[in-house]
């Protein structure tokens, strides 16, 4: 008997797959759940029992959230890394990640297969795909959904015929829940002239009047949440998530260029990363060179674009990687932002690495480490190319 994981979530896609290649073509399924972070106690428990109950052999859960941050969260971070000035690249990072675990699992066990429940029009394939070609070459990649273009009405069908009476057909939104987001889809989403309604959110607004909320960082590195001390980032994250979640911070709708050429539209609630992530942005406009923003802000696009579109293996990254952590080494200090329902704004930074607290002068006061004469001369200077050009075409100011 042929032995196949399969990428398990306990969504429609993955149990239909579980059930079929456990009845119809008689494999070994191994049903493994890779958590970065979405998943509760609960939820995990449930995925277990149906998992057995969709027919699976052995199920697991493969808890890689710790790792998905040292390997990717904090560089994203680092490079306040959002996709098209807009989105956290929230789900796309953790698939890459799941997709490893995975693979690595399989491997482990010794599989014939694996399997994942993408459909043939998204990214995620893409993702998964290239994960397991690059670390898996000699199993066999079984994708029942996207093959068939089996529809959600098709596999719904096929699970209550056979007992598994959970009720997917009902759900008008598809969600990916993680650490760094969750991403919505369906619904609303798919007719570009509307929005999402509130109901549309997993997280409710229960915060009226405003709030101030003081972040902490250390090289870069989120360390502290209102004064309180995190060695544990994860647990950093979601004291962040708890408090921007309460004012419906981090909600917006995502419209990109996928992977495989279509345009796509998503909506997100992502409270903990757009606020460390522009705190620290923020922090960085204080504590960096005109130049080391410059060109980590060049990488940092670069970076997110690979991790977006399924390249984190590729070699570059560990090199971005350690440009964005070297340009980290003065990232120190504190950053006040308030909140208010749907919004908040940057206050004041607390750095003990703070460039605008320079001996030199204070902008627009005064200056302490040049004269008048000086100043003049510089701008002499400065000016000398333009005086140089416009000096032999003097006609161009005639023109305008």
């Amino acid at each position: 008997m042929k032995k196949v994981v399969v990428a398990y979530s306990g969504g429609l896609d993955t149990s239909y797959t579980v059930m079929y290649l456990a009845k119809e073509k008689g494999y070994e399924v191994y049903a493994a759940c890779a958590n970065t972070g979405g998943f509760s106690a609960a939820q995990l428990k449930q995925n277990e029992e149906n998992a057995y109950k969709l027919g699976a052999k052995q199920y697991v859960t493969l808890d890689v959230t710790a790792e998905y941050y040292e390997k990717s969260l904090k560089y994203m971070v680092y490079g306040n890394v959002l996709r098209n000035g807009t989105y956290p690249i929230s789900v796309s990072s953790e698939r890459i990640f799941q997709g490893i675990a995975i693979a690595k699992y399989a491997k482990e066990i010794g599989a014939d297969a694996i399997a994942h429940g993408s459909t043939g029009a998204g990214n995620d394939q893409v993702r998964f795909d290239m994960t397991f070609l690059v670390m898996c070459p000699e199993m066999e990649i079984i994708t029942l959904t996207r093959d068939g273009n089996i529809s959600r009405k098709e596999e719904v069908d096929y699970l209550n015929a056979n007992g598994f009476n959970a009720d997917f057909a009902k759900l008008k939104y598809s969600y990916n829940v993680g650490i760094w987001g969750t991403s919505i889809c369906g619904g609303e989403i798919l007719d570009s002239k509307q929005g999402l309604p509130e109901s549309a959110y997993l997280k409710q607004i229960t915060k009226t009047g405003p709030e101030i909320l003081s972040l902490g960082f250390c090289k870069g590195e989120l360390c502290s949440v209102n004064g309180k001390a995190y060695e544990d980032k994860i647990q950093a994250i979601q004291a962040v998530e708890e408090i921007g979640a309460a004012y419906g911070i981090g909600r917006d709708m995502h419209v990109g260029d996928t992977i495989i050429g279509i345009k796509g539209r998503v909506g997100f609630e992502a409270a903990a990363p757009m606020l460390i992530i522009a705190a620290h942005k923020f922090l960085e406009k204080f504590t960096l060179s005109k130049w080391q923003q410059y060109w980590k802000d060049q990488v940092a696009n670069w970076y997110g674009m690979f991790l977006h579109e399924s390249q984190y293996l590729e070699p570059v990254m560990r090199d971005i990687e350690a440009m964005l952590e070297s340009s980290q080494r003065n990232v120190n200090g504190t950053v006040t932002l308030e909140l208010r329902p749907w919004s908040f704004s940057t206050v004041g930074v607390d750095s003990p690495d703070d460039l605008v607290a320079s001996k030199l002068g204070e902008y627009g006061e005064s200056q302490k480490g040049w004269t008048a004469e000086e100043a003049k001369g510089f701008i002499k200077l400065l000016s000398t190319p333009l005086r140089v050009y416009y000096g032999a075409h003097q006609k161009e100011f005639e023109n305008d």
